[in-house]
């Protein structure tokens, strides 16, 4: 598709962005870095595409597109005058060999954690897939090789080029320290060389402060300026789908996030829990026809910080859902919760969802829906449906206000 197309990745300049989580908030928060700094910049992520503010969500589930849609769309970006592209690539991309003919000038990597072994079959091949980007890239002349130091894979990764950055919070020669960490932004100090910066992220989570600094990298690799990437980090105030906040005027806080393996579960909850006052309640479900062992860990991961689970449907296609829940159930048992009492399997997902939001109390209290975060349709054994996370959640809090007692209404 590359040659049919006049491989228009020459005509740009392209960095791209794997890992099992945060590739696609770290994929924005680079675009805005860029944005902001005045330069043009175009966009590909599992949520997004577009040249500057002009971003329209996607619709499928994928995250790297097809080569043929790739390639048009670097193509119109050229047309554009874009300069740089960020594009997140995924394993499956890397080894279909979809994103074949683009000169990748900058790799980023994030983390990696057991996830599509189902596809990959070994954790070593789903590790060497996410390395071709770097691999891609060295023989193109990359500039840069931008690794997280505190993930287990980084020497695997540092070691396929000369010319790295290592960031991280215990690693790496780019470090965050002085971390304060709110329920609506994080803050702290990043260090390199003889260089500060003060960075503050609007989107909460200790994970965001591993996504900003390889933000911060990439900026500091094109000689932006210290105000340019400070003001670009702290001017993404949300991904559709990552840390959204649901405010219908609630007296308890709604959270709609992607995350569904268990690495991405641990990093939400340990960034969620310290920040709950109350009963955490969590929901979610395990993908059907994908990988089947991460289900029992979920529910073991979600029972430990969670006081209360509703495990339910997410895109269980035409395997069993009930013995999808059955599996997650096992875990979460395995981490002390009872069903009906604190573990509660519910199959539709729109019924968990208004279920969990009743046993929502008070004002400390935190609902967080986990899995679906931007996807636009949910997956049956019959085929796709519309879904709208942020929609069904602003629907069952509506529902919930409007069986309340007039006297409570305020």
């Amino acid at each position: 598709m590359a040659t049919i197309y006049g491989f228009p990745g020459r005509k740009v300049r392209v960095i791209g962005v794997t890992g099992t989580n945060g590739k696609t908030t770290t994929s924005f928060m680079i675009h805005r870095v860029l944005h902001e700094s005045g330069i043009k910049a175009g966009l590909m992520t599992t949520v997004a595409y577009g040249i500057g503010d002009d971003i329209t969500s996607t619709k499928v589930h994928i995250t790297t597109a097809q080569s043929s849609v790739l390639q048009r769309r670097l193509r119109d970006f050229a047309r554009a005058g874009v300069e740089w592209v960020v594009v997140e690539t995924s394993s499956h991309s890397l080894a279909q060999y979809r994103v074949w003919g683009v000169p990748y000038e900058i790799a980023v990597f994030t983390n990696l954690t057991n996830d599509h072994l189902d596809y990959h079959g070994t954790f070593d091949r789903y590790r060497e897939a996410k390395r071709r980007l770097f691999k891609i890239a060295n023989k193109r002349g990359m500039r840069l090789g931008i690794v997280n130091a505190d993930d287990p894979s980084a020497e695997a990764f540092a070691k396929t080029t000369k010319n790295t950055v290592q960031y991280g919070i215990d690693a790496g020669e780019l470090r965050a320290s002085n971390i304060t960490l709110d329920s609506d932004k994080s803050t702290y100090t990043a260090n390199i060389a003889d260089e500060t910066y003060n960075i503050s992220v609007a989107i909460p989570g200790k994970f965001n402060v591993y996504n900003s600094l390889a933000a911060l990298a990439v900026g500091r690799q094109l000689g932006l300026s210290k105000a340019e990437i400070e003001k670009g980090i702290a001017a993404l105030t949300a991904v559709e789908g990552r840390m959204n906040v649901i405010d219908e005027g609630q007296k308890f806080k709604v959270i709609v996030d992607f995350a569904s393996t268990p690495d991405a579960f641990t990093n939400l909850f340990e960034s969620v829990r310290p920040i709950t006052k109350g009963k955490l309640i969590a929901v979610f479900g395990s993908a059907g026809r994908r990988d089947e062992a991460k289900r029992a860990e979920q529910g073991k991961i979600a029972a430990k910080y969670a006081d209360i689970v509703v495990a339910t449907e997410e895109d269980d296609r035409d395997e069993d859902g009930q013995a999808i829940l059955a599996q997650i159930a096992e875990g979460a048992k395995a981490s002390g919760k009872t069903e009906d009492k604190d573990l509660y399997l519910i199959g539709s997902r729109e019924e968990a969802i208004g279920f969990a939001m009743a046993q929502a109390k008070s004002a400390d209290d935190v609902v967080v829906l986990l899995g679906k975060g931007h996807e636009k349709t949910i997956e049956r054994a019959d085929g796709e449906y519309p879904w709208n996370e942020a929609e069904v959640a602003r629907a069952a809090l509506q529902a919930l206000e409007d069986e309340q007692p007039s006297s409570k209404k305020g």
